[in-house]
């Protein structure tokens, strides 16, 4: 069996590049020769990540078919994007589109993953979210498909942000500049980003938020108090992956508001808070993990129309044998937005 180069995952601790097989195509699948690869902030999260190693890194990934599977419904030479999940379309979840109930979908559409020289996509994966890339869109473009997707979901799954509605946003790494973009294009009359990092807080403000909420500095729920003249948000977005996190959001919110928790907190934590709060303010809770065939669909269209300014939000690259060092970079939190791991 042949071998190629990848990353790999041991511990939070330790990444290393390595041998591993090279996959072929499958029956109805594909070969990919890698262009791209993002790190994710859930690459980054140890609890997470560390249930799942050892296992190669990244699954935001673009890249050149170079290994079509027999029925495949693409061709040799073609730019794809392929999603590590695709749901069967067919269970009750999917046709309720819930896709990430889909027990299907819970099992890898890739092997091994996005930051290896080849990656296989499955048949299932080919057929239902393996997505053409157009020539106006370059592969490391592409590489935002997946992110991007799941910020279309996460603001589907919220009522639609009226005009004149005011959205706070917690946490401002790639993600939280995303779903900033993205709250604006979708309608927000006013966003206020909240994060402590100078870089981050400075590059929200570039790409569209109205307000700036430094954390290490501030009170951040008098500070949401004092922009909205008391009111409180009309949409609250958490994404750092803690209660404490959570329970500024909610205390954010204003009356009639939905607050959407977009990471998980570390297993076991849990918080207590008032529940007669949110049912006399009628304010909703909304939880929102990865997305589906429709959302990876919608991402491509955006980005094709530059609905998103990549040239701010990717902000680093880094070769394959580099790939370690991207993975730190990423989890340090600092002075980076979207990280990628170039294999061209």
């Amino acid at each position: 069996m042949s071998e190629m180069r990848a990353a790999v995952v041991h511990t939070f601790d330790d990444v290393r590049v390595e041998s591993v097989p090279r996959p072929t195509a499958p029956p109805g699948g594909l070969l990919v020769h890698t262009h791209a690869c993002g790190i994710c902030s859930g690459d980054v999260m140890p609890w997470y990540i560390e249930r799942k190693a050892p296992l190669v890194l990244g699954h935001e990934m673009a890249g050149t078919v170079v290994e079509v599977g027999e029925g495949a419904p693409f061709a040799v030479g073609d730019r794809v994007f392929a999603h590590h999940h695709a749901p069967c379309m067919e269970c009750a979840y999917c046709n309720r589109g819930h896709y990430v109930q889909c027990a299907t979908w819970k099992e890898p559409a890739v092997d091994p993953g996005g930051c290896a020289e080849y990656f296989a996509v499955t048949a299932n994966g080919t057929e239902n979210d393996t997505l053409l890339v157009p020539p106006s869109l370059s592969l490391e473009h592409a590489c935002l498909i997946e992110p991007l997707a799941c910020a279309v979901k996460a603001l589907r799954r919220v009522p639609p942000i009226a005009r004149g509605g005011v959205v706070a946003i917690l946490g401002l790494g790639a993600m939280g500049i995303i779903l900033t973009a993205l709250a604006k294009y979708f309608g927000a009359w006013q966003v206020i980003g909240i994060d402590r990092i100078p870089y981050r807080l400075n590059l929200a403000a570039d790409i569209g938020a109205d307000h700036l909420i430094d954390f290490s500095r501030q009170d951040v729920v008098a500070t949401v108090r004092q922009i909205t003249s008391g009111m409180g948000a009309d949409l609250v977005i958490v994404g750092p992956p803690s209660v404490e996190a959570m329970r500024t959001g909610l205390e954010c919110a204003g009356k009639a508001a939905t607050v959407l928790f977009f990471s998980p907190a570390e297993p076991d934590q849990t918080f207590a808070y008032d529940p007669n709060r949110p049912y006399f303010d009628e304010i909703s809770f909304v939880t929102s993990y990865s997305c589906g065939p429709p959302d990876t669909r919608e991402a491509l269209s955006l980005l094709a129309d530059g609905v998103l300014r990549v040239d701010k939000i990717i902000t680093h690259r880094f070769p394959l044998d580099q790939a370690p060092t991207a993975y730190r970079l990423t989890a340090s939190g600092g002075e980076s937005s979207k990280v990628l791991v170039t294999l061209e």
